[in-house]
């Protein structure tokens, strides 16, 4: 803008600076008509607009009367200020950002109309306003983008906060705060879950673990009619599901979801009465994860604790569960690895068919006689006898014990 075309649009925005307060009324009155995502989100008190629509009107009109020109001694008015304010608190109220621009060009457009009237009354020459619409866009541009920039670092203080809130209202939950009902009620509603059950509580790895995955495994569950809430800490993923009923069909149809969206080792947990009981539940799916063996990945590193109580009872006590492996096992163990290997396998097959050795001949595809053998050696290396209608329930524990039992 040359000179002239300046000293036009500064004399006429120091004409208008003088109606803001009847030029803030009009924009109100705008705004209600024109801009319907006001009315609709109704997260503005009638006051605050009054005040922002004043404030930013204002400032515009000051920027285009070179009043921020005028202060060049860096301690005049920061005239971007309405525009932060506005930008921070409409995110803070969750107005979204298209309804805040548009008001923006609303008041653009009002303030236009203004410099029109007040060229008309002054007598100005239309050819003149060519370059003070120019001006008064650019003016809208910069606070735009200004009040937008403030919009987005408040909405990211705002999702760090939620996402804080988020964390610690979990963290309440899996340490059993649910107990309390009015922690119980205020997580139920942020997690978007009823109090009551029946739960299951989900532990997974937590590597890949992505937005995307956890908004797949809600919709996946919604469409089995099952309402999930998932939270990602530190080393593990963490899932609440509310199933429709506490029977194996609803769980089953969660673990079908669960296996194909998730190659990571989770544990599921028994079924919990409501939130009150999500820190058994997570203690239950921690546990069952435990009971992966650690080579197992995939759809075969889901464990289900209804399906894994020898083997968490196993892993809660080491001290119990050492003995009992070198007790029943020990000398097994001690062989080279390919006979230990053998007689594990003929071992187990042996303790799955109820000590028959037509069943285990089948199974693994050798002679009776050769189970017969094998089993004699096995009796003899262990000192134990391993026929009769009932094995010991220590041996088959042991065996259950022995994927999370260290082996050179």
């Amino acid at each position: 803008m040359d000179d002239g075309g300046a000293r036009i649009a500064e004399k006429l925005a120091s004409s208008v600076l003088q109606r803001v307060p009847a030029l803030t009324d009009a924009l109100v009155r705008v705004i209600e008509q024109q801009n319907p995502g006001y009315r609709r989100m109704n997260v503005v008190p009638d006051e605050d607009l009054w005040r922002s629509c004043h404030d930013n009107l204002t400032r515009v009109l000051q920027l285009l009367a070179g009043l921020d020109r005028a202060e060049d001694d860096g301690e005049g008015p920061d005239f971007h200020d309405a525009a932060d304010a506005t930008g921070q608190r409409r995110a803070r109220q969750r107005l979204p950002l298209d309804d805040l621009l548009r008001s923006f060009r609303l008041g653009g457009r009002l303030v236009w109309q203004a410099l029109i009237e007040q060229a008309r009354l002054e007598g100005t020459e239309a050819e003149a306003l060519v370059e003070v619409a120019t001006r008064v866009w650019e003016v809208i541009d910069a606070l735009s983008a200004q009040v937008a920039a403030a919009y987005h670092a408040a909405e990211r203080q705002l999702v760090r906060a939620d996402e804080q809130r988020r964390a610690t209202l979990w963290e309440g939950l899996l340490q059993g705060r649910a107990k309390d009902a009015a922690f119980a009620y205020e997580a139920a509603r942020i997690v978007r879950l009823p109090v009551d059950g029946p739960f299951v509580v989900v532990s997974a790895g937590d590597r890949n673990v992505t937005d995307g995955l956890t908004e797949a495994l809600g919709e996946r569950l919604d469409a089995a009619g099952i309402r999930s809430a998932w939270q990602a800490r530190s080393d593990t993923l963490v899932g609440l599901l509310a199933l429709p009923a506490s029977t194996p069909t609803s769980t089953a149809e969660a673990v079908a979801v669960l296996r194909e969206l998730l190659d990571v080792p989770v544990g599921i947990s028994l079924v919990v009465s409501g939130l009150a009981e999500v820190d058994l539940g997570f203690r239950q799916a921690t546990l069952a994860r435990r009971t992966v063996p650690p080579a197992h990945s995939g759809a075969a590193g889901l464990a289900s604790l209804s399906d894994r109580l020898p083997e968490a009872l196993l892993l809660s006590s080491p001290e119990l569960t050492e003995p009992l492996v070198q007790r029943w096992l020990g000398p097994l163990l001690d062989l080279p690895v390919r006979d230990r290997r053998l007689y594990l396998h003929t071992l187990r097959t042996w303790t799955e068919t109820a000590g028959s050795t037509t069943r285990t001949a089948e199974a693994l595809h050798c002679h009776r006689n050769t189970v017969i053998n094998r089993i004699r050696r096995l009796e003899d290396l262990l000192g134990h006898s391993l026929s009769g209608d009932d094995l010991p329930v220590e041996l088959a524990l042991a065996l259950r014990a022995l994927p999370f039992y260290p082996l050179s």
